[in-house]
């Protein structure tokens, strides 16, 4: 599991934190808003930006794996 948080070179990646506790709340907050009524719910700007946030996260550590190896070549 801590692996997962470890980009190549072996050190924590923030990136990859951040996309996943940004991941993590946002399906509490869905999960939580399945069950009750419409009138409590977050705004639906607010869930869209943590879903880019954690999209824009998880993404730049993909780009990040792939602009790493082009540099060593």
């Amino acid at each position: 599991m801590k692996g997962l948080f470890n980009d190549e070179s072996g050190v924590t990646s923030s990136k990859r934190v951040a996309g996943l506790i940004c991941i993590i709340f946002l399906n509490i907050t869905l999960l939580a808003n399945s069950f009750s009524h419409g009138d409590i719910k977050p705004s639906d700007i607010l869930v869209q930006t943590v879903g880019m946030l954690a999209f824009g996260c998880l993404g730049l550590t993909t780009i990040d794996k792939y602009t790493k190896n082009k540099k060593q070549d």
